[in-house]
């Protein structure tokens, strides 16, 4: 399985502008910019869109999880906050920190930890990052 996402860029990096799109056409020439990402323009930046895949694939993987566990959740809310410093010769990504609300019908919050740290842990776009991933889990 390949899935494929693109950019194009034109001009420098703080005058110049880009658009972003998905194969699936849910992002078709989406413009982002510098102001975008590091500044408080509106629009979108590669940062929040690492930040809506990890928080999307980790409910996916939370899912599976409390399935495998014999549960099953009628509503998993994650988000993902990116944070991003400057360093020196450019921006680094450092930490990820993932917020967990989640409604399961008769689970405990030891099996609903459990099953959280093991999709953190298993998630495919955790596994892709050296930042360091913290987890805030509770059940609502």
């Amino acid at each position: 399985m390949k899935r494929t996402g693109s950019a194009v860029w034109k001009g420098g990096i703080k005058d110049g502008q880009g658009t972003v799109s998905a194969e699936s056409g849910v992002l078709a020439d989406v413009p982002y910019s510098f102001g975008k990402r590091f500044g408080e323009e509106k629009g979108t930046n590669p940062e929040e869109l690492i930040g809506a895949a990890h928080a999307a694939c980790f409910s996916m993987a939370l899912s599976g999880a409390l399935g495998a566990a014999g549960m099953t959740a009628d509503e998993i809310a994650t988000s993902a906050a990116v944070t991003v410093v400057p360093v020196e010769g450019g921006f680094e990504i450092t930490r990820i920190d993932l917020t967990l609300r989640a409604k399961i019908p008769g689970a405990s919050d030891e099996a609903f930890q459990k099953a959280a740290a093991g999709a953190k842990a298993g998630c495919p776009v955790s596994k892709l990052f050296k930042a360091e991933i913290t987890l805030d889990a509770k059940l609502v």
